[in-house]
């Protein structure tokens, strides 16, 4: 058979893939399409901010659980059946989300919906690097790239246009039509496939179990923490407790079952245990800045849901552009340079805004999100090629339920992270700002004395602007005033923090990039290995 012959891919197989990436966008959009609405949500359905926090912890503690088993799930009862039943669900409860009469019924809801729509996340990358021949792995990741990424920025913006043009139900209405159009892809280019009952039979129960304790507890001491004051809760305590345990327990049963449901010990193996590692502080990095930027807008400069869904369009324009751009550009040069360079550009985007001020709304974070955007491109497609050179095909679906695990969890640790952060880099600069808020410093003296004269609609002289009982009013308000700027000035010294980190974080992936190995890196390594092997058996045959 010829090279072309090997390369030929079918149109069923194509459709099956393009079908995959669109389950793959709905499901990532969900992640963060309610972020913009929130307010207008629980306004809607009478419920408190604590209530409506749930939201979206509700959806991301489905789908992190749902994520694992989604490759045992498709050995058992076919990845045919898996991904019909999950799209099916998730139109269901996208619907009921759509017209929830109530708090209890959305959570209800959008916790089903993170169930069902948590299996179209890993099995488009199963469909992937399963049915594409390798050749064809750069660009069946560009899909899955456009997907990912494009969705991260698309959530945000549809759901801020939808809400402020018709309602926050349109953000659900939305799933229903692609998710038919999915449904009928699905049935006529994946040919069915028998159950089998006996992997039913033999689960790993036990290391299931303990996976959606731990991954679950960890979600919702991530998600509440901040606001219940982390350990100080007893609630939060026993989440902690319950993830540590549970993890624990997972990792001890899958790493010691014969036939477990996921294979960690893929981890072990150089590629993708170091790809895997970058992934998670990847997931880390986009899902924090993602969080961030939303309520920088919100926070800083007061920009309503529509304002900022317009702002994130660059972000996802460059994506789509760049994901379809890097496999021609991994093709000149090769997937490892392009991975270092999507991790330097990220790096850039990041450190372009450690030094935000009051002026810093669009032209500084704008121009950011388009840097990042480029890189991340670069990122999803080439990390997911090579993280998957030369492993056998037996493999890649736990490979890829592995790969989008680490993903989501690091994801998850990086919004608590992000916005922890936040919260305490904030205090510190506020104490570091108000050590020189004092009557003693001249600076202070000169700007009251400023803030009074403006609201009282005369000059006054500073003794009376600080001491005097006539313009106790106006003394008042400029305190007031300088406090708000005091407050403000700390949040953008946080901020910038954070995106330091971030910047720093991504600095030392492209560092650990190098270390990855190509095609011929990993033959000779497997060579080294066999050859290793060969020379002890003489030596165990003398002893």
């Amino acid at each position: 058979m010829s090279a072309a012959d090997e390369n030929a891919v079918p149109l069923r197989t194509w459709v099956a893939v393009i079908g995959g990436a669109v389950g793959c966008f709905m499901a990532g959009m969900n992640v963060h399409v309610t972020n913009a609405s929130l307010p207008d949500i629980r306004g809607s359905l009478g419920a408190s901010f604590e209530e409506g926090s749930w939201i979206s912890t509700a959806y991301l503690v489905a789908e992190i659980i749902i994520i694992p088993l989604s490759a045992w799930l498709a050995r058992v009862f076919s990845i045919r059946r898996v991904l019909m039943t999950g799209t099916l669900g998730f139109v269901v409860f996208s619907l009921l989300c759509s017209v929830a009469p109530n708090i209890g019924t959305m959570i209800c809801a959008r916790t089903l919906q993170g169930a069902f729509g948590g299996v179209l996340i890993p099995l488009s990358f199963q469909l992937i690097v399963t049915e594409l021949p390798r050749s064809r792995h750069a660009l069946g990741m560009a899909l899955f790239a456009v997907a990912n990424n494009v969705a991260q920025a698309a959530g945000p913006s549809l759901g801020g246009w939808l809400t402020d043009m018709y309602s926050w139900r349109y953000i659900f209405y939305l799933q229903i039509p692609p998710g038919l159009a999915l449904l009928a892809a699905i049935g006529w280019s994946i040919r069915p496939a028998p159950v089998q009952r006996g992997l039913l039979r033999k689960g790993d129960w036990t290391g299931i179990a303990a996976m959606a304790i731990g991954l679950s507890a960890l979600q919702i001491m991530l998600e509440e923490g901040e606001r219940k004051d982390w350990l100080s809760s007893p609630f939060i305590a026993s989440t902690a407790i319950a993830a540590t345990l549970g993890l624990l327990c997972f990792v001890w049963i899958e790493l010691r079952r014969k036939d477990p449901f996921i294979n960690l010990r893929l981890l072990g193996s150089y590629n993708f245990g170091l790809a895997s590692l970058m992934q998670f502080l990847f997931g880390a990095v986009v899902f924090g800045v993602v969080f961030l930027v939303p309520n920088y807008f919100a926070d800083v400069h007061g920009f309503n849901a529509r304002d900022i869904g317009l702002t994130m369009i660059p972000y996802g324009v460059v994506q789509f552009i760049m994901s379809f751009a890097t496999p021609p550009l991994m093709r000149r040069t090769s997937p490892r340079t392009a991975i270092v360079a999507g991790f330097m550009i990220m790096a850039l985007g990041c450190l372009m805004n450690i030094h935000l001020n009051q002026d810093a709304a669009q032209n500084a974070i704008v121009p950011s999100l388009v840097v990042r955007g480029i890189g991340q491109s670069l990122i999803v497609v080439a990390l997911g090629v090579m993280s998957v050179e030369g492993m056998d095909k037996a493999e890649l679906g736990s490979a890829s339920g592995v790969f989008s695990m680490v993903r989501n969890v690091g994801g998850a640790i990086g919004i608590a992270l992000a916005s922890q952060w936040v919260v305490e880099r904030q205090k510190f600069h506020e104490a570091r700002i108000g050590e020189h808020v004092t009557p003693y410093l001249r600076t202070y003296r000169e700007r009251v004395t400023a803030l009074v004269s403006r609201f009282a609609g005369h000059v006054v002289s500073p003794a009376d602007a600080l001491q005097g009982a006539a313009y106790a009013g106006s003394r008042q308000r400029a305190l007031a005033q300088i406090e708000q700027m005091v407050h403000k000035q700390a949040l953008l010294q946080a901020y910038s923090d954070v995106f330091l980190l971030a910047g720093l974080t991504m600095l030392a992936c492209a560092a650990g990039a190098f270390l990855l190995r190509g095609p011929s890196g990993q033959r000779r390594h497997a060579q080294a290995a066999t050859k290793a092997a060969e020379a002890s058996e003489p030596a165990a045959e003398t002893a």
